[in-house]
């Protein structure tokens, strides 16, 4: 893959990842936001300090949140299309829209998934402040960690599926990784610092908000982006207009 078709996937990958932040801004602002209000009300309801919000509410949920879900899809649409870039032709004989696809069902499992398991995401009001150091480097330790075990897991496959098929190596390639992430779970510190008197709900309809964001901005993504890599990989010949004369040949 010459430098030229690296730099257009590049260039479409963040286009593609815009697309899909587009897609999940919406599903955050109806599914995320009205659960991050009722988690401020409660820390409102339970703080004895009133300070004055350097940024308005109404403006954290809107051009805040438009920003952050933006860049967050622009940054990694152009991640993942230099990983795709690498990986075409390397991860099976599957086609562009196809393994953009499987990359992006990769990077959910792998960037998000995985950590949320161990680390799930919380409202306002859950969590101590003085711990966001410790447990934002707890998060990445384990998003690092599952990123560098799937890739693990995907040579371990490769080299094995001469020998067993590509459906067993497939199987103990799985295995093996989820036996790994299983002992990073058991071994890695637990995080657990919602309030007792917290609502239950509340909590668990923000981790489904959080997670279908992050499920509607890979799904995209990857839709998108398959769509774009295989009209920059596979053409469409040119074809000739309809009552266009050719000429004969002499």
């Amino acid at each position: 893959m010459n430098s030229a078709t690296v730099r257009n996937l590049l260039v479409r990958g963040m286009l593609a990842g815009l697309g899909a932040g587009l897609l999940a801004l919406v599903v955050a602002y109806l599914l995320g936001e009205p659960y991050v209000d009722k988690a401020i009300g409660f820390e409102a309801a339970h703080s004895h300090e009133h300070e004055m919000a350097v940024v308005s509410r109404s403006l954290q949920s809107t051009a805040g949140l438009a920003t952050g879900v933006l860049v967050y899809g622009v940054a990694f649409g152009g991640i993942a299309a230099l990983a795709y870039c690498f990986a075409l032709g390397r991860v099976g004989r599957f086609g562009p829209r196809a393994t953009a696809l499987l990359l992006s069902g990769c990077a959910l499992l792998a960037v998000y998934v995985v950590p949320f398991l161990k680390y799930p995401a919380n409202p306002p009001a859950v969590g101590n402040p003085d711990t966001i150091g410790r447990r934002t480097t707890l998060y990445f330790l384990m998003m690092l960690l599952s990123v560098l075990l799937a890739i693990a897991a995907t040579l371990l496959g490769k080299r094995l599926a001469p020998r067993l098929g590509n459906w067993w190596a497939t199987v103990l390639a799985i295995a093996a990784f989820a036996v790994v992430i299983g002992l990073a779970f058991a071994f890695l510190p637990v995080v657990d610092e919602v309030p007792a008197d917290f609502p239950a709900s509340v909590l668990w309809r923000f981790r489904l908000a959080a997670l279908a964001i992050q499920i509607s901005l890979w799904t995209g993504f990857g839709l998108l982006f398959g769509e774009l890599a295989e009209r920059v990989l596979h053409p469409k010949p040119a074809t000739v207009a309809a009552g266009t004369a050719v000429p004969a040949a002499h």
